[in-house]
C-alpha cells in the first residue's frame, strides 16, 4: 500500500543547489552534512546526488550514520563527538574521528594501535559555542600532546558558530578571531592541517572570510534544500503530500477538532485531511496553518491531531475525497515553504525536516 503522506525531494534541485553551493564556498571544499537520514530526506536518495554534483566529504552525528554514508565513496567526519564505545567501529570503518579532548584522543589512538590502523582524526575547538571542544584558550596546548599519540594522523580541525546567521553579529567575530589564534599558535609550533573548516550554512552565507585561507572546507546542511540562503539563487526542493479523507458540510455553530478550539460562524465545507502530528505536522498549526487544494489555500481548522487535520474547502466546493493536499510545497502556482510552518510553530526549518516522520 502507498503511504498516505510522501515527501518528495527534486533531484534536480538539490543537484542545482549542491553546485550553486559549491562554487560559492570555492576554493573550499564542500562538506554535506546529512545528519539524521539527510535532515529526514533518505540518505539513499540524497547522498548519491550531492557527491555527484561536488561535494568532497560527508559529515555526520553518529558513527552509524557515517558508516552508512561511507558507502557512497567520500570522506565521512562524524561532528560532535564519539561515545566511549564508539571509537572501535568508527576506527574500523574509516571514520574521520572527532578529537574534544585528551582522554577521548587516547581511546581512539589506542583503539588504533589495538586494530594495527592509523585513524585518521580532526580535533575539535570550541571558540565559544559552549557545547564541544577543546576550549580555545589552552586548546594548542592540548593538540600538540594529542599529537604525540601513537596511530593518530591528525589532518583536520574545526571549530563551530554559535549566531552566525546575524552577518552583523560580533560575537561570531570573536569566535573566528580566537580559532585563527589557535592555528597561528600551532602553525608556530609547526603544526598544519590538511582540513581546516569552521563556516556551516549560517557561517558561509555571512562570513565570507570563512571562505578564504587558511580555511580549506565548508560544511552545509539545510541550504542543500534551499532554505536560509538569500546570497545564493537557490530552490525550495522539499514538498509534502497528502490526499483529503472525507468532505462534509457541517452547520455554522459546530465545533471542529479536540478540545473545541474552532466553532465554525457560517455553514462550512469541511475537509478531513490524512496528516497529523504523527507525520510531523507542528501541534502549533492548529486554527492557524493551511493547505493547499488545487492551488487554493484552504486554513486549517481546529486541532492538529495524531492523524488528522481539519481544513476549510470553502474556497474549493468541487473538492472530493481522494483529492490531493499539498502541504509543504508548491501547486498550481501557489507555494506553502516549510519556513511557514516554522515561523508559525515558533521553531526552525531543521526542526520541521527532521520532525517529518518515517511513515
Amino acid at each position: 500500500m502507498a503511504s498516505r503522506v510522501t515527501i518528495e525531494v527534486d533531484t534536480d534541485g538539490l543537484a542545482h543547489n549542491v553546485r550553486t553551493i559549491r562554487d560559492r564556498v570555492a576554493p573550499c571544499g564542500l562538506t554535506a552534512v546529512l545528519k539524521a537520514n539527510a535532515y529526514g530526506m533518505g540518505v539513499p536518495r540524497i547522498a548519491p546526488v550531492v557527491r555527484d554534483n561536488g561535494a568532497v566529504m560527508f559529515g555526520a552525528a553518529t558513527v552509524g550514520e557515517a558508516v552508512e554514508l561511507r558507502s557512497y565513496g567520500l570522506p565521512v567526519q562524524v561532528l560532535g563527538n564519539l561515545l566511549p564505545d564508539e571509537a572501535a567501529p568508527a576506527v574500523e570503518h574509516g571514520i574521520i574521528c572527532p578529537l574534544n579532548d585528551l582522554e577521548a584522543a587516547r581511546r581512539v589512538s589506542a583503539e588504533a594501535v589495538r586494530q594495527q590502523k592509523i585513524a585518521e582524526c580532526a580535533v575539535a575547538v570550541d571558540s565559544g559555542m559552549g557545547r564541544l571542544g577543546l576550549v580555545a584558550a589552552h586548546a594548542a596546548e592540548e593538540i600538540l600532546a594529542i599529537g604525540k599519540l601513537p596511530n593518530l594522523a591528525v589532518k583536520g580541525i574545526y571549530s563551530h558558530f554559535s549566531s552566525a546567521g546575524d552577518p552583523e553579529d560580533d560575537y561570531s567575530l570573536k569566535q573566528l578571531a580566537s580559532f585563527q589564534e589557535v592555528l597561528k599558535q600551532l602553525a608556530a609550533a609547526g603544526v598544519n592541517f590538511e582540513k581546516i573548516h569552521i563556516a556551516a550554512s549560517d557561517g558561509l552565507n555571512n562570513f565570507p572570510a570563512c571562505l578564504q585561507p587558511p580555511f580549506t572546507h565548508a560544511r552545509c546542511g539545510i541550504n542543500l534544500y534551499g532554505y536560509y540562503a538569500p546570497a545564493m539563487p537557490l530552490k525550495e526542493v522539499v514538498t509534502v503530500r497528502t490526499r483529503i479523507a472525507a468532505v462534509r458540510k457541517l452547520s455554522a455553530g459546530s465545533f471542529v477538532g479536540y478540545c473545541r478550539t474552532h466553532r465554525l460562524k457560517e455553514d462550512t465545507l469541511v475537509g478531513t485531511v490524512a496528516i497529523g502530528y504523527a507525520d510531523g505536522v507542528p501541534l502549533a498549526l492548529s486554527n492557524r496553518g493551511r493547505v493547499l487544494i488545487d492551488g487554493k489555500s484552504c486554513p486549517i481548522l481546529g486541532r492538529v491531531s495524531m492523524d488528522y487535520i481539519t481544513v476549510s474547502l470553502n474556497s474549493v466546493p468541487e473538492a472530493r475525497c481522494g483529492d490531493e493536499v499539498v502541504c509543504i510545497g508548491s501547486q498550481k502556482g501557489q507555494m506553502i515553504s516549510a519556513k511557514e510552518w516554522a515561523d508559525l510553530a515558533g521553531t526552525h526549518v531543521y526542526d520541521i525536516l527532521c520532525g517529518l516522520r518515517s511513515r
